[in-house]
């Protein structure tokens, strides 16, 4: 099986997401491997350009969009011939296999596909993402490979593109750090009253402030447990939905014992401190935040939602699985897991299937088999040209 020494990843910037940071990570970890790394970029603003090892090589194609960038993509295909090339999140996988087809080069293109297409496209709203899940159909057949971040998003894929099974292949996300980088981001001590020794105990949720990760439903729970119990809940993470989240704490009477302060840098350092942790998730892919409180100990709340979280609990086993939009199930679960215990060594030993490890040599095995195998076919197809024309 031949290696691979030169590595392209695609993705759409570097703004605080989570397949945008599971790209960067990436990137670091394949350098580390010794692999020479290009991160294409539509764009390449966002804050977690400081989290990119500086042996990566960034283009920014300079682009407002992932379609913009098609044509910079195709000519730095034909230009600097990758091994290997990977893209990240559904529009900008398909116009990889666009870009390839442009740039009429031979090279495997591996999709790493991580949402729920059949879900998400339906829910979002925006024109344009309308026309993705028939893009797929017509184009993800084309893609060498699609690599997806649970059993769930595989099964999704399959059945909205029609692709080959064999070509389907699920790698969890790399969503655990080395343990001594987790060791050190969880004992970083935090400026905030809430996170005191004296301090009530607090929820903790984290995620973009989207419909997707349904905090209407969190609120609506807190609510009641705020009935019962002195605790405070912290969200961090920012979008679309801050202002009206803002009006939902005002008219449920939580001002004094919600606060939303953004994305912060190390969410380590809070998911270790707080009693219960909350995804309240309509749909996800998977769920890096899960795998990160687990990591830290922290006894977890979660929707039943489609799909990641039961793949990542076992089925409830690790924490608790509510029904999607339900507050009333969920405020119980909390109350719950408030009196309750949890051994933090038995959730930190499940978060470490999901090391970075893992995911970097199952990617990079795949890579290989992929580049030998195109090794093979265009190695017979010159030998098949030269022979057919040696005998006119």
């Amino acid at each position: 099986m031949s290696d691979i020494e030169t590595i392209a990843i695609f993705s759409p910037s570097l703004q605080m997401g989570g397949a945008e940071r599971m790209m960067v990570v990436l990137a670091n970890e394949f350098l580390q491997e010794g692999k020479s790394v290009s991160l294409l970029l539509a764009n390449s603003q966002g804050p977690l350009r400081a989290e990119l090892d500086q042996g990566v090589e960034t283009v920014d194609f300079n682009q407002r969009g992932v379609f913009g960038a098609l044509l910079p993509l195709a000519r730095f295909l034909q230009t600097r011939h990758p091994d290997i090339l990977l893209s990240a999140q559904s529009h900008a996988n398909l116009m990889a296999l666009l870009a390839r087809r442009l740039a009429r080069v031979n090279l495997p293109v591996v999709l790493s596909e991580r949402t729920t297409m059949s879900v998400h496209y339906a829910l979002e709203p925006g024109i344009k993402n309308r026309f993705v899940p028939p893009l797929a159909r017509l184009l993800y057949r084309q893609a060498d490979a699609v690599a997806c971040i649970s059993q769930g998003v595989a099964d999704d894929i399959i059945g909205v593109t029609k692709i080959s099974p064999e070509r389907v292949h699920r790698i969890y996300n790399p969503a655990l750090p080395p343990l001594a980088e987790l060791a050190q981001k969880i004992e970083t001590p935090v400026d905030h009253a809430w996170l005191l020794p004296e301090a009530p105990q607090f929820v903790l949720a984290v995620g973009r402030l989207s419909a997707a990760k349904d905090y209407p439903t969190l609120l609506r729970a807190f609510a009641r447990v705020r009935r019962e119990r002195d605790t405070n809940l912290l969200i961090l993470g920012d979008g679309e939905k801050r202002a009206e989240l803002e009006n939902m704490i005002d008219e449920l009477g939580l001002a004094g014992s919600v606060q939303m302060p953004g994305f912060v840098d190390n969410p380590y350092a809070y998911m270790a401190r707080c009693a219960v942790f909350v995804l309240s998730s309509a749909w996800e892919g998977f769920s890096n935040v899960l795998v990160e409180a687990l990591a830290c100990g922290a006894p977890i709340v979660s929707t039943d939602c489609k799909y990641g979280p039961a793949e990542i609990l076992e089925n409830g086993r690790y924490g608790a699985l509510v029904p999607v939009g339900d507050a009333a199930g969920m405020a119980q679960a909390i109350l719950d897991a408030l009196d309750g215990r949890q051994e933090p060594s038995a959730l930190s030993r499940r978060a470490s299937a999901f090391s970075h490890e893992n995911a970097v040599q199952q990617y990079l095995d795949l890579f290989r088999t992929l580049h030998s195998s195109y090794d093979d076919k265009y190695a017979s197809n010159e030998k098949t040209t030269r022979g057919g024309s040696g005998a006119a």
